[in-house]
């Protein structure tokens, strides 16, 4: 009886190893599909568009690139800044594609790829507001959304402000229209996203020096480094064979309502 025992154990160790071993890359192939978490307010990173009902956006194409390298469908599930990362911690997702800063206090959590975006936290403003900088926010409501960075950076820039936070950024930029606050506080991607995608955008300024570095990254699950090196080599290969600067040029070039010169260069490995 103890021989069989042990033998049972002996198996389950094996099964045990065999599954943590296989990875997410082979649970992805035998799936079928990469599913990728992207947001659906953030013009243009991850929105749903109203010709086609379907979900858009930069963050959505860059998911797109890193299916067809696997050779599988495109799964996509919404997200939020307070959910992307408990859905990638639960398993929900296999990766965050959602307009999310690298830092240190959520590398204890998930691990990130390298940064494929770099931006900065600036301002919303009504034009005529006569708003410039943060110093002109002291003793003033300012909009936010819920589980970003950009509450804690506002703060540190500005403590005497009072921040709102929202459940998304839409909802912030109403909270503005309607003088509950004065200005909307973010990255400034997302910023010129919201003003191009108003119906009036010449109504809104985007003012102020950047407060903070925001280099947004890939969200994955702990301990894969097979994955997360796939992920890497392919932003690379996108960047080196032009792939990058066309999925770029799509949302943000010249010939978008959201122009933001790609004045940054992406860490490439030898």
């Amino acid at each position: 009886m103890k021989r069989i025992v042990l033998i049972a154990v002996a198996l389950c160790l094996v099964f045990s190893s065999a599954v943590a071993f296989a990875g997410k890359i082979d649970e992805i192939k035998a799936r079928g599909t990469l599913i990728c978490g992207v947001k659906d307010s953030v013009v243009p990173f991850g929105y749903v568009d109203e010709t086609s009902k379907q979900l858009v956006g930069f963050d959505v194409d860059i998911c797109k690139a890193l299916a067809d390298k696997l050779g599988v469908g495109l799964d996509l599930k919404t997200v939020t800044s307070s959910t992307r990362i408990p859905m990638v911690t639960q398993g929900s997702i296999d990766i965050a594609a959602a307009t999310m800063t690298h830092k240190h206090e959520r590398d204890e959590v998930i691990d990130f790829s390298i940064t494929y975006f770099m931006d900065g936290q600036k301002l919303l403003v009504p034009a005529d507001s006569g708003i410039k900088s943060v110093a002109d926010l002291k003793g003033k409501k300012v909009a936010t959304v819920k589980g970003s960075t950009s509450e804690k950076n506002i703060l540190a820039a500005q403590p005497d402000c009072k921040v709102l936070s929202f459940d998304e950024y839409p909802q912030a930029m109403l909270a503005m229209k309607q003088g509950k606050a004065v200005a909307v506080t973010t990255d400034s991607v997302i910023l010129v996203g919201l003003k191009g995608s108003d119906p009036e955008p010449a109504k809104w300024s985007i003012v102020g020096d950047a407060i903070s570095a925001e280099p947004y990254a890939l969200g994955m699950a702990e301990n894969d480094s097979d994955f997360r090196d796939f992920v890497n080599k392919s932003l690379n290969d996108m960047w080196r064979s032009g792939e990058y600067k066309t999925v770029y040029d799509k949302w943000l070039g010249p010939d978008t309502k959201y122009y933001m010169p790609l004045t940054w260069t992406m860490e490439l490995w030898p």
